[in-house]
């Protein structure tokens, strides 16, 4: 039986993450039209989108709150916010929001400081997504992603990672094996989040991360520390050559990656996600909505690649990736949508 005061506090919780992210971003837009105007700008939301787009919050809630409620993970994962990084952050990123906007207006998408070394990395990742200082290169991107994705979704982004949790632990107890033999892979790990996660979930799995940034993957090292347990294994690799031997994992996540890589190095990633599972081994993939079973959210698709800078999103939208599953081998794929985000599940058969 649920417990009314905790769920209470989850709501409660919840709304004032929305409140931050709807505060900021009505702020942020008047202070742009004053020193920063743009031409052509958008209309607002319809009432019936907005009314669709807060129920289907809820209905993500909802899930997030019976998840924990049924085991999943602790109930204690639903109120893990980083606060103090939100708070010693906040500041800087107004800070750096001018710059953001001067980058946008002036349509400079690969503008970074002579000291940001970009030539070890694949040409589509040296890129100021979001219009964002420094792309995914340097520690001050680092440590304002997360507060800029909470901003972004209304404080849904861990509610929204935590869907990869119930059907990748049904894929790993179908394998039948103590926890502490399995080996999970979290591929452009970012930060973090979906780790801390990942290791709320499965407090005795052997955790790995990989990720193209050092920045983020040192930031990952930090916020992963700050619990108690064997930290994670954290790696500097391109997803679409993992350094691992065929077969290693009995499970890979991957979380808001695909929107962001061109389709051939899609494809590529997902080819080496089935190598480094084993027989059996399940794979979960967590990223945008898309416009082929979402037209309803057609317009905020068409808004996002449009205000921010994601060359790879408009493909994105109508991508099957259901097909490149398929074509990598995995079987019984499936499809489900939370909020922003959609959820792929799928499994390595067994020969």
């Amino acid at each position: 039986m649920a417990d009314p005061i905790t769920k209470f506090a989850y709501q409660t919780f919840q709304q004032s993450k929305s409140l931050l992210g709807l505060t900021h971003k009505n702020l942020s837009t008047q202070l742009m039209r004053l020193i920063a105007p743009t031409e052509g700008e958008r209309e607002g939301l319809s009432p019936e989108l907005m009314s669709q787009l807060q129920a289907s919050m809820q209905v993500l809630l909802d899930e997030d709150y019976a998840d924990a409620e049924a085991g999943v993970y602790p109930l204690a994962q639903l109120f893990d916010t980083p606060w103090q990084d939100i708070v010693q952050q906040y500041p800087r990123l107004w800070l750096d929001m001018p710059s953001t906007w001067q980058r946008a207006r002036e349509k400079r998408y690969q503008d970074f400081e002579p000291t940001v070394e970009t030539d070890r990395y694949p040409s589509y990742y040296v890129q100021n997504f979001h219009h964002q200082t420094g792309g995914y290169l340097t520690e001050d991107s680092a440590e304002l992603y997360d507060l800029q994705v909470e901003i972004l979704f209304n404080g849904t982004a861990d509610p929204m990672r935590r869907r990869i949790l119930r059907p990748l632990k049904q894929g790993l107890q179908a394998l039948a094996r103590p926890e502490k033999d399995l080996r999970v892979l979290d591929v452009a790990c970012g930060t973090g989040r979906t780790l801390r996660h990942l290791r709320s979930a499965l407090p005795s799995a052997n955790l790995y991360g990989t990720d193209l940034s050092l920045a983020y993957l040192r930031k990952a090292n930090q916020l992963l520390s700050e619990r108690p347990g064997e930290l994670p294994q954290l790696l500097q690799a391109n997803a679409e050559e993992l350094p691992y031997q065929d077969g290693f994992f009995q499970g890979v996540t991957s979380v808001f990656l695909f929107h962001e890589l061109p389709p051939q190095a899609r494809q590529n990633v997902i080819n080496e996600c089935f190598r480094v599972l084993e027989a059996g081994g399940t794979v979960v993939l967590n990223d945008s909505i898309q416009a082929i079973d979402s037209p309803q959210f057609r317009p905020l698709m068409d808004g996002f690649y449009q205000m921010f800078h994601e060359p790879y999103y408009r493909h994105y939208m109508e991508d099957d990736l259901c097909d490149r599953l398929s074509q990598a081998g995995f079987v019984d794929i499936q499809t489900s949508n939370h909020f922003m985000s959609k959820i792929w599940v799928a499994r390595k058969p067994i020969a």
